[in-house]
């Protein structure tokens, strides 16, 4: 007997066939627009994105015509801009090892002065393939990398809806992503430059990741502050080379162009199982790095008090989390998602308008209105935990005790305002009580200078 195909299937089927690709038409067609990413079509990109992100903005200069070769861009440049000659003629571009021909700046430019580029890493690749390749293969473990940099900010639903004034900045480290000439300045391209932490901490620092501060404070910066001046940054990133590590010693050891590999706690905004297979591997690969210098034995206790830091710090911000998620419940945060301005890209009558808490959600509190008490979880888990673990992660104990004194402090404020609040929701269920009362005029905070400022210069 011949089967017939199951005519329940039929509908869902047809459904797929439909939305599968009507789903890649529509992401395929939001990123058409005049900027870049998911939102290209909501924003309209600077004249400086073009430096930061010249893949997709940067457009050849019209006011010279012709095709020159690379000695013919050196004899103009020497006049025009003196600086960029100067440091590529230091460079190994210029003189080459083992009677290579030298590289002139049509092969990053190209020869077509009407269609020039900006080097891009896939242009860099054409020569540094393995460089190129070991970078690209950062994509594969996700956030935070330098490879999905500027995908991850162009992607948020912030950098589309903020004006472009507050988000710009952003781009200048996240161009990490685009161009190869954040770690090696141009046109010098010195890997030795890019191997002092100077290179690093130009973008790693700031409250979300003090990385300067906490390597500096520990005793291998101490070493480089003191001494760093008269090593030989010309030497490769391998054991015996240098007599205290540094950012690219830790991180791109013997230079491999790939940070993202080795991390165990994911940048420390997110909990995670430290004993996994792969962080298991990863724990192996640190122990085994640290033993350049240090016994085995002591490195993996290293790694054990970061865990134990880690740990502590997420059961004081479930603790937190808990709260405030408890006071969403019961409608207690004031002012609530109703009477504020909207989430980034969000209509103002959403269904999924809501009080945002909590991993990825939490980080809303950057930059819309939120409760008072809801910023201080922000501060708590994006300011005060990074401290911590960062300390934790570079050696310094100072800012392990600096950011847990810090959420400690965080954590009772929270708990004496959610206190405050629960005692101003009783008295709005029983009038009889009440002696004060909030206000209800929702205009309050969908109304003002910046909150118009921001709607009409998105």
């Amino acid at each position: 007997m011949k089967r017939r195909f199951p005519r329940y299937l039929l509908v869902p089927l047809i459904i797929a066939l439909i939305s599968i690709p009507a789903g890649f038409f529509y992401v395929n067609w939001n990123k058409s627009g005049d900027g870049a990413g998911l939102y290209s079509r909501d924003w309209q990109p600077e004249a400086i994105f073009a430096y930061w992100n010249p893949k997709d903005f940067y457009r050849s200069v019209d006011t010279v015509v012709g095709e020159f070769t690379g000695k013919q861009c050196v004899e103009c440049h020497q006049a025009v801009t003196p600086g960029v000659v100067n440091d590529w003629s230091k460079s190994r571009h210029a003189t080459p090892a083992n009677g290579q021909p030298a590289v002139f700046c049509s092969d990053c430019h190209g020869s077509n002065h009407q269609d020039l580029h900006l080097p891009t890493p896939d242009v860099c690749g054409n020569c540094h393939d393995k460089q190129h390749r070991e970078f690209v293969a950062e994509k594969r473990y996700g956030f935070p990398s330098h490879s999905l940099a500027m995908e991850r900010a162009l992607d948020a639903k912030h950098f589309a809806d903020k004006p472009k004034a507050e988000v710009t900045a952003c781009l200048q480290c996240h161009s990490v992503a685009s161009k190869c000439d954040s770690c090696h300045t141009r046109h010098l391209f010195s890997a030795a430059e890019a191997r002092r932490p100077e290179a690093c901490i130009t973008c790693h620092s700031g409250p979300p990741h003090p990385d300067d501060e906490t390597y500096f404070n520990s005793k291998h910066g101490q070493l480089y502050l003191a001494e760093g001046q008269n090593w030989d940054w010309s030497k490769a990133l391998v054991k015996g080379n240098y007599p205290a590590p540094t950012c690219a010693y830790c991180h791109m050891d013997a230079g491999k162009h790939q940070v993202a590999g080795k991390s165990i706690w994911k940048f420390g905004i997110k909990q995670v199982n430290p004993l996994t297979s792969g962080n298991e591997v990863r724990r192996k690969q640190w122990i085994n790095l640290c033993a350049d210098c240090h016994e085995k034995d002591w490195s993996a206790a290293r790694l054990k008090e970061m865990d134990a830091e880690r740990k502590a710090a997420w059961n004081k911000l479930y603790k937190a989390e808990g709260i405030l998620k408890s006071l969403r419940s019961d409608n207690l945060l004031f002012p609530s998602a109703n009477q504020r301005p909207p989430y980034a890209m969000d209509s103002k009558d959403s269904v999924f308008q809501y009080e945002h808490i909590g991993f990825f959600e939490g980080q809303a509190s950057a930059f819309y209105n939120v409760s008072a008490i809801e910023r201080d979880y922000f501060e708590m888990w994006y300011f005060n935990n990074l401290t911590a673990y960062k300390g934790s992660a570079h050696g310094d104990i100072s800012f392990v005790n600096k950011g847990h004194e810090a959420m400690d402090r965080s954590l009772e404020t929270i708990e004496k305002k959610a206190d405050r609040l629960r005692y101003i929701g009783d008295i709005e269920k029983n009038p009889e009580k009440r002696k004060d009362k909030k206000s209800n005029d929702e205009n309050l905070w969908l109304k003002g200078e910046y909150t118009q400022f921001n709607r009409e210069n998105n």
